[in-house]
């Protein structure tokens, strides 16, 4: 197994631990800020094959409740900083057959705005940020979320693209991990239509509303 497939391959491993369990009920936010999402409304997040027009299913998408061992594989550093007062986490992922590409979209829901901010930096500076492998420049996404970040780089030997994306929406933090073998896989504006599609999913379970955003749509 090549460097680059190891690399991808990490943040389809995590999307395939989840496993259902347990619910959780929704819980109020003080001041006006956004409420912390149900179990379930961070599943609707997620895409699933209904937004992802033209790609495939590896992993659907899957919500738990958060605990020791989604924190390590949630909030990989030290002390699992980041997670604290997170509540759910969650991941689905997708293939492109044409394209040789592949997509994790990954989500975790805090008790509170507060909480979704102040570990925002602490995710990106301290593991996120990282994912697109090397020689990465930054990219815009555009105004999507409260709070955006993206980098593009090479995530193997050949020049193969990398991509990640965090963005956050009221009390969740949302990654967008794509890669592809081929140099063509992917480029900044697909990687730009899939964490907007995300963000707006979000967007819509934070307004109580059924997640529906979907590619082309």
């Amino acid at each position: 197994m090549t460097m680059r497939n190891y690399r991808w391959c990490a943040a389809t491993a995590a999307a395939l631990l989840l496993t259902g369990c347990g619910g959780g009920a929704e819980s109020d936010s003080a001041n006006g800020e956004a409420v912390a999402l149900t179990k379930e409304q961070v599943r609707g997040v997620l895409p699933d094959g209904e937004a992802m027009t033209g790609w495939k299913e590896s992993a659907r998408p899957k919500a738990v409740e958060m605990d020791e061992l989604y924190r390590s594989q949630a909030c990989p550093i030290k002390d699992n900083a980041g997670c604290e007062n997170s509540r759910f986490y969650g991941a689905s992922t997708f293939r492109h057959d044409d394209n040789a590409a592949h997509v994790t979209f990954l989500i975790i829901a805090y008790d509170s705005e507060q909480a979704a901010r102040e570990a925002y930096d602490v995710l990106w500076d301290g593991y996120y940020g990282k994912r697109a492998g090397q020689r990465t420049k930054t990219f815009g996404l555009g105004p999507i979320g409260d709070e955006r970040d993206a980098r593009f780089g090479s995530s193997g030997f050949q020049g193969e693209p990398g991509a990640v994306t965090q963005t956050r929406v009221g009390t969740t933090l949302l990654w967008t991990e794509a890669a592809s073998a081929g140099k063509g896989g992917i480029d900044e504006d697909g990687v730009r239509n899939l964490a907007t599609v995300f963000a707006e999913r979000a967007r819509q379970a934070r307004n109580g509303d059924a997640p529906s955003a979907a590619l082309g749509g």
